[in-house]
């Protein structure tokens, strides 16, 4: 599949089947045989899964199929297939995290969003492709619309499978970039909550992580994100996702703020002309776009965040070294070059350099609060550009920085604390490049809001 169009591509949903599993004219069966047909169809090329459970999704979809059949199901995404990316924990699969020295774990238990989900009755149906550790070396999945170019990362497979229209939802996480990049590269909404807002259950080792969903559709990201809040949480000592059950109605923001980020001068020209383009429609929607240079906050705002990449890279490299520096210990020829690399920077740090980084987040996230008064939201491109091609390392050759892209525009948000929302409204040479929407910490459902609102009222671009 190539030649992406944001006007013609209609992504797999769920929301808007789920009304005729109760008069029998669809089933929950039915939906996850579609779902099935789709991968053997496409799996060979786009290798988004790592494991499938069918025989389990079938049962759960029967036991779904004669609950909504009863009038009793147990949320609006009971009997949603979705895919969990292979670092959260499942009771039914192995969780090999993309690394070979974890090939064969299987602790048997579900991550907290995983039993959320099962909860209320969605079909978890297959563990997705994870890049190494959820770090920067990649798997073997492929972009759905150009099998040549990056899926993104770390949720590659995540990201793949929704694009690929293999299921209408699969979780993702984020430290970097890792929810908002691939589903601008795949074409998919996204939603990366508040840091700590959904629950990650096992995975509370580094402080920037978030789980969230890939959707193909608004409702559907929304639907599964506050299911899984209202039973699960958010994490010890934070604050669950709030909103609404039903997802956010649309609504125009009076004022957005373009974040421009320390990779602004970097974009190629038909990036920029697109993104220009979607600004361009939003004033002519009546919205007023604030830039840099139209308030000294917002120009502080840049400042603060414009070291955010190599910040929140160290950040992270700090605090998950403890577990490289073991794995590297136990398993030398079962880890990665670039994670040995990543170990090699993190041993570089000491407890001050973490402390400063540390102090610079913390200022960085005191001036994007300072923005609240000034707009409804935050805006900017999702990814550099559309994927980059990706064939491989090259034997002796320097191993590539950024096989899966570039989270230069997706730091931000993480270091941030900060929900964002990707929403899929433009296409660059024939392949997904998407807008975010970034609000402050707690206003997902704002964020959501807005979303909804631009893919219902702007025009998308292809440049």
């Amino acid at each position: 599949m190539s030649g992406y169009s944001p006007r013609r591509f209609k992504a797999l949903t769920f929301h808007d089947a789920a009304p005729r599993f109760a008069g029998g004219a669809d089933s929950p069966r039915a939906y996850l045989e579609r779902c099935l047909e789709t991968i053997a169809e496409r799996e060979p090329v786009v290798q988004a899964w790592v494991v499938l459970n069918e025989a389990g999704a079938r049962a759960a979809a029967d036991a779904s199929t004669e609950r909504w059949r009863a009038g009793r199901p147990l949320s609006p995404i009971d009997g949603m297939p979705i895919g969990i990316k292979d670092l959260l924990e499942t009771r039914d699969m192995p969780t090999e995290m993309g690394c070979a020295a974890f090939r064969g774990n299987f602790p048997k238990r579900d991550n907290a969003a995983v039993w959320a989900l099962r909860e209320a009755g969605a079909v978890i149906l297959g563990k997705t492709v994870t890049t190494e550790l959820g770090a920067s070396h990649p798997g073997p999945t492929t972009n759905p619309f150009d099998s040549a170019r990056t899926p993104g990362g770390s949720s590659s497979g995540s990201a793949a499978a929704v694009a690929a229209r293999m299921v209408p939802v699969a979780i993702g996480s984020q430290v970097g970039g890792s929810i908002i990049r691939p589903a601008s590269y795949c074409g998919n909404v996204a939603l990366k909550p508040t840091q700590g807002a959904i629950n990650r259950g096992e995975r509370q080792a580094t402080s920037m992580s978030t789980h969230g969903p890939h959707a193909g559709s608004i409702e559907d990201m929304w639907l599964v994100a506050i299911e899984i809040a209202r039973r699960a949480g958010g994490d010890p000592g934070r604050l669950a996702l709030t909103g609404p059950d039903a997802p956010p109605r649309a609504r125009r923001p009076e004022r957005l703020i373009v974040m421009e980020t320390e990779a602004w001068r970097k974009l190629d020209d038909a990036a920029r002309s697109a993104f220009e383009t979607v600004a361009e429609r939003l004033r002519a929607a009546g919205v007023t776009v604030l830039r840099r240079g139209d308030h000294p906050w917002i120009e502080a705002f840049e400042r603060a965040i414009g070291d955010m990449l190599a910040m929140t890279t160290a950040i992270t490299n700090w605090e998950n070294h403890w577990l490289l520096r073991n794995l590297v210990a136990q398993n030398p020829e079962s880890v990665s070059a670039r994670s040995r690399a990543r170990l090699a920077q993190a041993e570089r740090m000491t407890p001050q350099d973490y402390m400063l980084r540390l102090m610079e987040r913390e200022e960085a996230r005191l001036r994007f609060a300072a923005l609240a008064p000034l707009a409804d939201a935050v805006i900017s491109v999702a990814s550099p550009g559309p994927a980059p091609l990706w064939s491989g390392d090259v034997p002796g050759q320097p191993l590539a920085p950024r096989p899966t892209g570039d989270a230069v525009f997706n730091t931000p948000s993480s270091g941030l604390g900060a929900p964002v929302v990707t929403v899929p409204l433009t296409a660059v040479g024939g392949m997904p490049m998407g807008i975010q929407v970034m609000a402050q910490p707690h206003a997902d459902a704002q964020a959501t809001a807005i979303a909804r609102w631009m893919l219902e009222a702007i025009e998308p671009v292809e440049a």
